[in-house]
């Protein structure tokens, strides 16, 4: 067993064994993003949203009882992973190829379309990206989200990076900018109970004509592919039955049996 601790070069994967060092200890370090409603701190101090919610029941199912959260800006969630500051990403992160070269990730939790704040009654009628590009309109969206990608994808060459969904709400009420780029179910949220802006209808986002599923999971460490395995045979069961169980723990968050998904990792991965 001699060098089981020892930290993986840059892009080869281990077995590890960090789940063992969890259990012993009874506490695992989830890094979250402050991003309703996937994953953020609660008024309590406790990690809540989507994926801490799932985080709670699989860890525990794995004999682990306490889940403490690390929030971290989302641009920091795959560094500061692996940095060691926490054990696992619990922030219904996309999966995509370029992510996939850095960490391993669970079989998603979720699969989500795409959707705009923009101002009230949407002035320009925008739909998709490719209006946005058309219309020569102003967009913004969120530090590192997919949807920066998607709109570059699309031809729209200066996107406008924002800190996240609440920012971009300001931001379009504002006319600072004609649209905030996000995901269906924080966009809705952001815009609930606000007069100044709505949201448009959710769409699947395109890249090189194909589609850009926006499907979240969990990551782990390269050096940790044990820890991943059996977090992810805990998810599967989940799935079970229609996903009852599954729904029962994220629908208090808004998600619904229109995102639930059967992608898995590797095929996200490509």
């Amino acid at each position: 067993m001699v060098g089981c601790s020892r930290v993986p070069g840059d892009g080869k994967v281990l077995g590890g064994s960090l789940l063992d060092t969890l259990r012993d200890q009874g506490s695992v370090k989830i890094g979250i993003a402050s991003e309703p409603p996937f994953g953020y701190v609660g008024d309590d101090g406790q990690a809540t949203g989507e994926a801490p919610a799932i985080a709670k029941v699989i860890f525990k199912n794995l004999g682990i009882d306490e889940v403490i959260p690390v929030p971290v800006d989302f641009g920091a969630l795959i560094p500061g992973l692996k940095a060691r500051q926490f054990d696992v990403v619990s922030a219904g992160m996309y999966i995509n190829p370029v992510r996939c070269e850095q960490v391993l990730f669970a079989d998603p939790d979720y699969l989500m379309l795409d959707s705009f704040i923009v101002r009230r009654g949407n002035p320009h009628g925008i739909r998709t990206y490719a209006d946005v590009k058309k219309k020569g309109l102003r967009l913004a969206s969120g530090k590192a989200y997919a949807q920066i990608d998607y709109a570059k994808a699309a031809g729209i060459g200066n996107v406008l990076v924002l800190p996240d969904q609440v920012a971009g709400l300001d931001a379009v009420a504002q006319g600072r900018v004609d649209a905030f780029a996000g995901t269906r179910i924080t966009v809705k949220d952001a815009v609930a109970g606000s007069g100044r802006v709505s949201a448009t209808t959710p769409f699947q986002p395109v890249v090189d004509g194909k589609p850009a599923y926006g499907a979240g999971g969990f990551a782990f460490r390269l050096s940790e592919k044990n820890f991943r395995d059996e977090f992810n045979a805990e998810l599967l069961k989940l799935k079970e039955n229609d996903y009852k169980e599954l729904l029962d723990i994220v629908s208090p968050f808004g998600f619904t049996m229109t995102d639930m998904t059967d992608l898995t990792a590797k095929e996200l991965c490509g």
